[in-house]
């Protein structure tokens, strides 16, 4: 049986596009191998190039594979192949090099390849692609969260980033596409399925009439289906008719992430970003409107060039009086062949990092404030795994829809199960609480009694 192993870097939509790679190679009768022990006669290395050490990073794993096995057949593929892909056909050793499209024709390259040991470059201009690709993912292996990618490419161009130039520019997956996947996964078992993308938001910008709230309303009337979840949404996308599914649904996680990227107006529009802080602001308002206790989490770039002291100060308070329940933060990063690496008053590291530490110490802050709301709340969580502070411990470990880690006591039968379990203790990265039963199909959640304070209540 041939054999394949897989390398992925970068983000969620890359673990998303390796999986749907590995359904092409497993209709032909490959097992998957484990890249780093042993041997395989395929590897395919999923590149990301969102900052300089990306590219560097995907260099050393694609020597890796070829010092691995020089006989095999080494492609790559993702962000990096496709904005680079003379560089990586400069590796020795590298046989296939196929960008972010024209994936399903990845085994047809590799059996070329097989027959004729010659290099193939297979990437086209991205900007020219109107269609989404349609690569289907019916599993995924150790997962209970279903993802489901919805969307590819971005329209923005911020002056930070890379991206549209290595995934292009916006196309939305066809609505009856993403259902039937949609179905299919919860013919699978899946209870909850997170919609994602490189703009998930965005979906439905290339449609006539249709949008990422008609979708989920649609996805809202699938049976069986008990949590959706959006991986990432604009603050620009939130308009009426995405509060009023918000409000309305009862599928959807009381979680959103929703990327701030800079507290501060003229630091927003140097990066190019599509709103105001306080049109911002407004937007997470009525999001707590819409639905009390939402957790929402964040993006922010800290040091972005002309950031001055008091700019990210002003930053800092908005954080502080938004109350988010987490934040992602990064320190700026200069990406070749952006707009910002070539702006002056590039800001000193040290004082980066100065910044960076600054906010993690308030997110984790606003993580446990977050957090303590819910001592003495029952909450549903859907068991993903064994715990792993304390494994064979008999306790395992998932999310409430408000995206709460919560552990608690349990055999790993729970894994994938509806649970009803009582917050006990609050923690900045997990909680802690008791099972109080399993939620059996045909429950009536509503009538579940919930010791939530009153002002919480979703």
């Amino acid at each position: 049986m041939p054999s394949v192993a897989f390398y992925t870097l970068g983000c969620k939509v890359n673990f998303y596009d390796t999986e749907a790679i590995w359904q092409l190679f497993k209709n032909e009768g490959y097992e998957q191998v484990d890249f780093e022990t042993t041997t395989a006669d395929v590897y395919l290395i999923n590149t990301c190039t969102v900052t300089n050490t990306g590219d560097k990073k995907s260099r050393q794993i694609i020597r890796r594979a070829i010092r691995r096995n020089p006989d095999a057949v080494i492609a790559v593929t993702g962000c990096y192949a496709q904005t680079s892909p003379a560089e990586i056909l400069a590796i020795d050793g590298v046989d296939l090099v196929i960008g972010t499209q024209d994936r399903d024709k990845l085994l047809d390259h590799v059996r070329d390849i097989q027959a004729d040991r010659r290099p193939v470059n297979a990437v086209r201009n991205i900007m020219k692609t109107r269609e989404f690709e349609e690569l289907d993912v019916p599993d995924f292996a150790e997962r209970t969260r279903a993802f489901l990618k919805i969307q590819e490419g971005c329209n923005n161009f911020c002056t930070f980033c890379i991206i549209p130039w290595s995934r292009g520019l916006s196309r939305s997956r066809e609505s009856q596409s993403v259902l039937n996947q949609a179905r299919q996964l919860v013919a699978a078992g899946y209870k909850e399925i997170v919609l994602t993308g490189i703009h998930t938001g965005g979906y439905g910008d290339d449609m006539e009439n249709y949008r990422l709230s008609d979708l989920l309303w649609d996805l809202d009337k699938i049976e069986g289906l008990e949590r959706i979840r959006i991986s990432s949404i604009e603050a620009s996308q939130i308009d009426d008719a995405m509060i009023d599914v918000l409000n309305r649904s009862s599928k959807m996680c009381r979680h959103l992430h929703v990327p701030l990227q800079a507290g501060d107006n003229s630091v927003l529009k140097r990066m190019r970003r599509k709103y105001t802080v306080e049109e911002f602001a407004e937007k997470i308002r009525l999001l707590h409107q819409a639905m009390p206790g939402v957790a929402i989490t964040t993006d922010v770039i800290v040091g972005f060039p002309g950031e001055t002291e008091e700019m990210f100060e002003n930053g800092y308070r908005l954080m502080e009086e938004l109350q988010f329940s987490e934040m992602h933060v990064f320190p700026y990063s200069r990406r070749t062949g952006t707009p910002a690496a070539r702006m002056e008053e590039q800001v000193d590291e040290e004082v980066k990092n100065e910044r960076v530490h600054k906010l993690i110490d308030l997110s984790e802050k606003m993580q446990l404030d977050y957090a303590k709301k819910y001592v003495g709340a029952v909450l549903d969580v859907i068991p993903e795994r064994d715990y792993k502070g304390a494994p064979g411990t008999g306790r395992v470990m998932g999310y409430t829809d408000n995206y709460l880690q919560v552990v608690f006591e349990g055999s790993e039968l729970l894994i994938g199960q509806l649970c009803r379990v009582k917050i006990t203790e609050a923690g900045v990265n997990e909680c802690f609480g008791q099972l109080v039963r399993v939620m059996e199909n045909g429950d009536v959640r509503e009538s579940q009694p919930s010791i939530m304070p009153q002002a919480l209540r979703a």
